[in-house]
């Protein structure tokens, strides 16, 4: 592999990777390389809600897009369920690696993988097990690191809500204005204007007069009318919730007996 070639690849730290469907599994955390001829194999990825989680990925399949994105042909689910490697040593035992390509369904050496020092410049050489990346072999100062939380958020269906119409039936009461005829006698005297009809039948005879009566009732009919339309509409609200998580860090005393020596816990 070329130096340009291992410069490119090591620019992948912390960049976004996408199963084939583009849903994001993580970011790249650090690389491996073969210990014989050098050439990468594997990456480590963040996954899980917090990125506390490192899954190991292998480097077959795993290309660039046009926007510096990463997309392998393993899906997120794949990575999710990928054998659990400890990705803080120093190298990747023959058996993990064994275990992670018969998951992954890839064929690959079965020598050591060493983890690429990602925070100084590539010489070649393996980390010294036990010694500080600004070691010895560099200056007389000892980086004290420590881990921080990464916090993030992800989508999950809530619950569903959906729209139901049916059919109820109700009693309702109405006051319905009703007519009626009633019959009354009206008697009138025998006076000049009524005497010729008074007088035109018999003096003595028996006689029938019938009138009919009517009245009105309520008739119940109903009609179909619309009254509203009614729609779900979604609307965001923000909460805050309190999350918890343990994180490792550094720190560093002194020792020996020279006087004046300070402790300095790193707080």
């Amino acid at each position: 592999m070329t130096n340009a070639t291992r410069a490119r690849i090591t620019h992948w730290i912390g960049r976004d990777v996408h199963d084939p469907v583009g849903e994001k599994i993580g970011s790249v955390e650090q690389l491996w390389f073969d210990d014989e001829d050098g050439s990468p194999t594997w990456v480590s990825v963040r996954t899980g809600l917090f990125g506390l989680r490192q899954s190991f990925l292998p480097i077959q399949g795993l290309t660039e897009g046009p926007d510096g994105e990463l997309r392998t042909t393993c899906t997120k689910d794949q990575v999710k369920d990928a054998p659990s490697v400890d990705a803080s040593d120093e190298h990747l035992d023959p058996a993990e690696e064994q275990r992670l390509y018969s998951h992954y369904g890839v064929t690959g050496g079965a020598g050591r993988q060493e983890r690429a020092d990602t925070g100084r410049a590539d010489t070649g050489q393996r980390a010294s097990a036990g010694h500080d990346v600004s070691g010895p072999d560099t200056d007389d100062a000892m980086t004290r690191s420590e881990e921080r939380l990464r916090v993030g958020t992800e989508q999950h269906e809530a619950g569903r809500v959906r729209l139901r119409k049916y059919v109820v039936t109700e009693t309702e009461q109405v006051s319905v204005p009703v007519r009626r005829e009633e019959v009354r006698v009206e008697r009138e005297p025998i006076t000049g204007a009524n005497r010729g009809a008074a007088l035109s039948g018999p003096d003595i005879s028996e006689e029938e007069h019938e009138v009919t009566l009517r009245e009105e009732r309520p008739v119940v009919e109903t009609e179909a009318v619309p009254v509203e339309r009614v729609r779900l509409a979604k609307e965001q609200v923000t909460d805050t919730e309190t999350v918890s998580g343990e994180v490792r860090k550094e720190r560093i005393d002194t020792e020996g007996d020279v006087p004046g020596a300070r402790r300095d816990s790193g707080r």
